[in-house]
């Protein structure tokens, strides 16, 4: 992450030198943006927040963990299709709950689905193509995550 840091602050110091008023007004592009996001990433956090301090990671690590199988999978694979969250907050939450114990073959379904399968909005998804159509994007999306994570947890194996 340092590493990370010390490259993107070169490049802006060398982006700064090349043209300085380009530079500021990306940079004030980029904290409109931010600023923007904002307001949807604090209640997101909050709620992560929230299931972290009521679930010990104990309890995560069981029904996500290494040892979770089949479990893990459904149990991760369940959140990300009902959950509304944006992938700029997806990522960072994931690394939280690896670090509480859930597996990257299990992140990898959660992320998936979240993107992939949409129970929520499935009645906005039904006005446009219909039920038949949506209810068979979202078990051929749901398939493909826990395809997905089982080939996360095969090729897991061997790194």
């Amino acid at each position: 992450m340092l590493i990370l840091a010390i490259i993107t602050a070169l490049l802006l110091i060398i982006s700064f030198i090349c043209n300085a008023s380009k530079t500021i007004s990306a940079l004030k592009i980029a904290l409109r943006m931010f600023m923007n996001l904002l307001p949807q990433m604090i209640p997101v956090l909050f709620l992560i927040a929230f299931i972290l301090a009521l679930l010990p990671p104990e309890t995560i690590e069981k029904y996500m963990g290494q040892d979770s199988g089949i479990t893990g999978f459904l149990v991760a694979g369940a959140a990300g299709s009902i959950a509304l969250i944006p992938g700029f907050v997806a990522y960072p939450m994931a690394g939280v709950l690896v670090k509480n114990g859930v597996s990257y073959p299990v992140i990898s379904v959660f992320i998936t689905t979240l993107m992939m399968v949409g129970i929520l909005t499935l009645p906005i998804e039904k006005k446009f193509f219909g039920w038949k159509v949506s209810i068979t994007r979202n078990i051929l999306s749901f398939t493909a995550a826990v395809a997905i994570g089982s080939a996360m947890a095969v090729i897991w194996r061997f790194l």
